[in-house]
């Protein structure tokens, strides 16, 4: 399991709940019913979903390059919900950022390094942007791009992972993170329609 997803766990549970990739890799969207709302973002296509779990209020899923497992990878790009967090009236955005980035922090507090990419608007819906990373942790390095979306009754992260060798500081302020944020777009919230099922129609072409 990615190390940030522990990581928002563990916030949430708190109360507040490498292969190369090629930037013009063509994508497909992603519509998943996650909660209360669909989750909808662009998916590259040489990612393949690996592994899912709803436990309680807390929903996971994990999508790896085609050919890697959830045990070894280089690239993962997760999907998490966190079920009546934003009913919670000191979640934000921001600090769910940042107690995933100090939950991250304590496993590696010599080569721990993050950027703030700020507040933005996903659509309609307000959300934060942030890479984090450790320079080294067990035998490799791991950053991370992490979107946060707070939905109409619960928050939603997308998370873009990659593993390296071990460097002294975690590449946070690489353009790449930037280009990957791009590459997601768009991503939205958009209302589950009562019975509706897969493609989801009234959230295909959505960008707010």
């Amino acid at each position: 399991m990615n190390i940030f997803v522990r990581a928002a766990l563990l916030f949430a549970a708190l109360g507040l709940s490498g292969a190369t990739y090629a930037e013009s890799s063509p994508s497909f969207k992603v519509i998943s019913p996650i909660f209360d709302q669909l989750v909808a973002f662009s998916m590259p296509t040489n990612f393949v979903a690996a592994f899912e779990n709803t436990r309680g209020t807390h929903y996971i899923r994990e999508a790896v390059l085609k050919g890697e497992t959830t045990e070894h990878w280089t690239q993962m790009i997760t999907v998490t919900g966190e079920k009546g967090l934003s009913n919670t009236p000191a979640a934000t955005p921001e600090k769910f950022a940042g107690g995933m980035a100090a939950g991250f922090k304590r496993a590696c507090p010599d080569n721990f390094a993050a950027k703030g990419l700020g507040e933005t608007k996903f659509g309609t819906v307000s959300g934060f942007v942030a890479v984090v990373g450790c320079g080294k942790v067990g035998d490799h390095s791991e950053t991370a791009l992490i979107a946060v979306m707070k939905g109409s009754a619960d928050f939603y992260t997308i998370q873009w992972a990659e593993r390296g060798a071990p460097v002294n500081q975690p590449p946070v302020e690489d353009p790449r993170w930037t280009e990957r944020l791009r590459a997601l777009q768009p991503i939205v919230l958009c209302t589950i329609v009562p019975g509706e099922t897969a493609p989801y129609p009234s959230c295909i072409g959505k960008s707010s």
